[in-house]
């Protein structure tokens, strides 16, 4: 971030990435909530030496910028009064004559990050900080064993408790789809015990999931389910009734990936083509895209966590909800080939099928395939503690720009109505009413500001939308 960069932003209002504190007396109280609310969400940078006044954010500068920034690179890496060691990256600017500090907090690799004890947990919610819930601290320490907690073994629990049809139509489904793997030449038990889904110890709770049966299943993890609901409506809020249709429960995860495929493919189209034996070739690129989301999904929940994961199939959208965030942002994952599966060993079942890619997160197939399908690409959107896909369905290839076109002045003529409305509305508030994520409620109304049509007048806290007439 170089200084015209940190000019631009100067002009606009603050955004998740940005926090701007005065400092005139002092380190202000508030950053520690700053520090922590960055350390827990997607990191950010912390501005001293700007102030507000009459609604727009000034450059005040730092009368001792350099105890300052000794103060708090000091109280960061001291580890007294955070939970750990902070080593934020410092900036110093020059602006007409004044200085500016910088410090961007890095995202925390082991949340939560908290000041004096745990209730001083924050993380980022719109352009400000807020305190963190107890079920988003207890998602914050399931985070810290991300990888390894489904890979422990449950003591006792022997491999002959498994559901041996499940096992079975798995291996006769290896078989047929990965016919050159050298484990279609083992026994199911050794099978299970290479990749280290069984041992002496006793079954994984991965294993469990995966070839076990509900009630076996429930004694572990509570009401086992993955949820499918079809919606007739936009959205839940505008459904009457609230849905059509409910998949019934399943034993496992592998049949749980069967019946939810089944269900989802029945609401896209699909042409059969026909190979040259006659069957239908099932490698259409929505079928793939929706595939790979399903897949996912299933290997990157978090399945201790409370909450469940669950499909929603609404007249316009499909949408993948999962429990758990994503391990880094999600430009990360989308333009790096980041391989960090929650479940290993989930991960190495669906592969060893050829469900699932040898690395990353499949951003690239969703996304390619579904633009190829009609010409939109899924939305990533998540929190601390869940992650959602989020495909359309009602748009066609040949009408795609034009109507894109269309429902962005439509969006941003609602975003217009809705803040003139209540000047006061905040990001999330926004993204409730018009059924966006925040990224979206950023794009239109970037769109209106560059076209002088809206601006925002105060702090992120205490200010208003204005209308340009």
């Amino acid at each position: 971030m170089d200084k015209a960069d940190l000019l631009n932003k100067l002009e606009d209002i603050e955004w998740e990435d940005l926090e701007f504190k005065s400092a005139e007396s002092g380190l202000p109280k508030s950053i520690w909530e700053s520090v922590s609310a960055f350390a827990n969400s997607a990191g950010g940078w912390i501005f001293l030496g700007v102030s507000e006044k009459k609604g727009e954010f000034i450059v005040s500068g730092l009368k001792q910028a350099a105890k300052l920034e000794q103060d708090f690179i000091n109280t960061l890496n001291s580890a007294e009064k955070f939970n750990c060691v902070i080593r934020p990256r410092v900036k110093k600017y020059k602006i007409s004559n004044k200085i500016v500090l910088g410090f961007y907090i890095p995202i925390a690799k082991n949340k939560p990050i908290y000041f004096n004890n745990l209730k001083n947990t924050y993380v980022r919610s719109g352009s400000g900080d807020r305190r963190a819930s107890s079920e988003e601290i207890d998602a914050m320490y399931r985070e810290q064993a991300y990888g390894t907690k489904s890979s422990e073994f449950i003591e006792d629990l022997a491999y002959e408790k498994l559901s041996s049809q499940s096992i079975e139509e798995y291996m006769a489904y290896m078989q047929r789809a990965n016919p050159s793997l050298r484990y279609n030449q083992m026994s199911a038990k050794d099978f299970l015990t290479k990749i280290r889904a069984i041992s002496d110890k006793g079954v994984s709770y991965a294993a469990l999931l995966f070839f076990g049966n509900k009630e076996l299943i429930d004694v572990y993890f509570t009401d086992f389910r993955i949820d499918l609901l079809e919606i007739p409506a936009e959205s839940y809020s505008k459904a009457n009734p609230r849905y059509t249709f409910r998949l019934i429960e399943q034993e496992n995860l592998w049949q749980y990936y069967f019946a939810l495929m089944h269900r989802i493919s029945s609401h896209i189209d699909l042409p059969f083509n026909m190979d040259n034996q006659g069957f239908n070739v099932a490698n259409h690129p929505q079928l793939i895209a929706l595939r790979e989301a399903l897949v996912n999904m299933l290997m990157h929940a978090d399945y201790f966590s409370p909450m469940k994961s669950r499909v929603r199939i609404f007249t316009n959208h499909i949408e993948f909800f999962n429990p758990g965030a994503f391990p880094k942002p999600v430009e990360t994952l989308i333009h790096e080939d980041v391989s960090l599966p929650r479940n290993p060993i989930l991960a190495t079942l669906f592969r060893c099928i050829k469900l699932a890619e040898n690395a990353g997160f499949g951003f690239d197939r969703m996304r390619d395939n579904w633009f190829d399908y009609n010409q939109t690409r899924p939305e990533f959107r998540g929190d601390i503690d869940f992650s959602v896909v989020d495909f359309t369905t009602k748009t066609s290839t040949k009408t795609s720009t034009k109507t894109s076109t269309k429902t962005s002045t439509k969006k941003q003529i609602e975003v217009l109505e809705l803040v003139r409305s209540n000047p006061s509305l905040t990001l999330e508030e926004l993204a409730s009413e018009l059924n966006l994520s925040k990224q979206g409620v950023r794009y239109h109304l970037d769109k209106l500001k560059e076209a002088d049509k809206i601006r925002y007048i105060g702090s992120s806290r205490s200010g208003r939308w204005e209308i340009i007439e």
